[in-house]
Formats: C-alpha cells, structure tokens, sequence
C-alpha cells in the first residue's frame, strides 16, 4: 500500500512545501493538493515548488475539475512538470465541487467528464487527441506519463471511473462503503473489459494520531461536511432508499446548509450534524495500532493507497508515527505475503 498526504495550499507557500519535504521524509510516495483557486493559493504553482525540493514524491490535485480549468491548459501543466522534473504528475479530478461552487457553478455532467479524462490523459502522455474537430498534440511533449484517478461517490460516477479510470478515489475511510464503492467499480471496469485489477483504489479520509478522542473528532468533523455535500447531491438525484448503502445517506438528515469558504477547515462551525459515530467511521484515528488495524482492513478490500488528510493541528506528529510505525507495518505486512 502507498501513502499520501493532502494538504490545503494556504499560505505561506513555503509551509506547504516544507511539510511536502517532511512527507517524502517520513516514506509518503505522493503529495496531493486541494485545487478551488479562490479558497487557496494556485496549486500548480506550489506543485512546481513542491517537485523541485523533493526527489521522489509524485505530485497532483486533489482534485482538479473540467469547468474551471481548459482541458488543453490542464494537460499542459502536467506534460511541463513532467518535463521538467521527470515524470512525477498525477491528476486527481472529478465534476466539480468547492471551485466551481463558489462561483455558483454547476458540476460537469457525465460526458463532459469522460472527455476531459480522455483530452487531458492523451495529451499529458504526449499523444495526439481529437478535441473541437481537430487534431492536437503539444509539439514539444517526449515521454510524458499521466494517470488520472477520478474521485466519485454515486452509482453514475463509480461505473464511469471503472470504465475509464486509472484509478479511483474515494473520500473516506469506512471499510463497508468502501467495500460496496470498489465492487461497483470493480464490475463496470469488468463490465467494460477492463482488468479491474489495473485500476488502482485510493481511500482518502484525515488522519490523526493521538488519544484524546473529544479533540481528534472536533478536529477532523469538517470532513463529515465535506462529503456530506456530495452525498447530499447523491440522494437528491437517487433517493434515500436507492442504491446508494443507508450507512452513506443516514448521517445527513440534520444537515441544513453548507458555507464554502469554510471548507475543509478544522473549526469549521456548522457540522453539528455531524455525529461522533460517523468521524470515527470516515475517519483514521486514534493510536497507531488503531490506525494499522483500519489500514490492514482496507487493503484487504484492494486499496491500494491512503491519503490523508492534514487539515489539523497535529500535521508534524502524525507524519513522524506514520513514517515510524504505520508505513512500516503495512510494509512488512505486505512482504510478508509475498
């Protein structure tokens, strides 16, 4: 199993950097970024800081959108920082969430998305693609590679990343959704005649190392927000009683409204909502033997990489013990079986 960090391109720049150093440190194999340009800083320029003070770490947002960014544009910044610092890109995208939302934007439709994987992944690996009724390619591009991982939660979304996905990601850490999303995945990649087992599966939730659980859920309730936005949009389009699991639909009842510019802020003030029960679920907490025994579970499942996410006051400490304990632990466990 990989690890990853997610980090907020707040400023100063220089902090996001440094704590990207201190994760290729502590044996993290990717850095992503959040990507709402109005939010946070421009991310592609950190990522540019980011790839030129480390050696090995694999850079990407976390994730990109087809609506606020030109598909050509998007492509370009990948085929540049792969040029520039080997090939270490990544993109993460989906529909559209807090960077379109702001604006009040709407989230691409289906098609759109399967399109701009398709643009975006073709030119970023230095090939030709059809767009608008011409044929383009960066002149300039030699050996370029991009994988792209499409971030979903509804039935649409999981069966469009199977069929045309590099790898999925899923954002939050419950082993019985995540069981349920990776099937889902799983048969439409098979469905397609894809080999499921191509298709990597990224779990992506905060991750908190301590023992004072009042504090780590009051730090990491932000998240239960977040997601609690696209599962809203999720049964609103299918019902409560579709197909989506009532583990995923229930929580989100007491929810009455949603304030972007605290998004993914750990005093964010209106997730009451939100109960102590689902932090714990979508959410890594606790010691790092608490930690490794969710991890051992995901990965029994076929995940391969976790990404935390760092939006707390505990980024340093939580990095150590993982880079100390938890990396190792998946890492023997993983040898072990070979």
């Amino acid at each position: 199993m990989d690890f990853g960090v997610v980090l907020q391109t707040n400023p100063p720049a220089s902090r996001t950097v440094q704590l990207s150093t201190l994760a290729e440190a502590h044996g993290f194999s990717h850095v992503w970024t959040f990507d709402s340009h109005l939010l946070w800083e421009e991310p592609y320029v950190v990522h540019s800081a980011i790839l030129n003070a480390t050696k090995r770490i694999t850079v990407g947002p976390f994730v990109t959108n087809p609506a606020t960014r030109d598909w050509t544009v998007t492509a370009s910044v990948f085929a540049t920082l792969n040029e520039m610092y080997g090939n270490r890109t990544i993109c993460g995208i989906g529909r559209g969430d807090s960077a379109v939302r702001v604006t009040n934007g709407k989230p691409v439709t289906m098609r759109e998305l399967r399109e701009s994987i398709h643009v975006i992944r073709e030119l970023a690996n230095s090939r030709p693609v059809e767009y608008k009724g011409a044929t383009l390619q960066f002149p300039w591009s030699r050996g370029s590679e991009l994988d792209v991982w499409v971030a979903a939660y509804g039935p649409m979304a999981l069966k469009l990343t199977g069929e045309v996905g590099d790898g999925f990601i899923l954002q939050l850490a419950d082993v019985d959704i995540a069981a349920w999303m990776i099937k889902v995945v799983r048969d439409a990649a098979e469905a397609a005649g894809r080999d499921p087992d191509s298709i990597a599966f990224c779990v992506a939730a905060p991750m908190y190392i301590g023992d004072d659980w009042e504090h780590m859920r009051d730090q990491c309730r932000w998240f239960g927000g977040m997601v609690g936005n696209h599962v809203a949009d999720i049964v609103a389009k299918y019902g409560a009683d579709g197909d989506v699991p009532q583990a995923l639909t229930d929580y989100i009842a007491g929810r009455t409204g949603y304030d972007y510019n605290s998004h993914g802020k750990s005093d964010n003030d209106h997730v009451d909502f939100v109960p102590d029960e689902i932090v714990d679920r979508f959410c890594l907490l606790g010691t790092a033997e608490d930690h490794i025994a969710k991890l051992e579970q995901l990965k029994a499942l076929g995940v391969t990489q976790f990404a935390g996410y760092l939006q707390h006051d505990n980024k340093e400490e939580t990095m150590r013990v993982y880079g100390e304990t938890v990396i190792p632990a998946l890492s023997d466990h993983i040898t072990a079986k070979s």
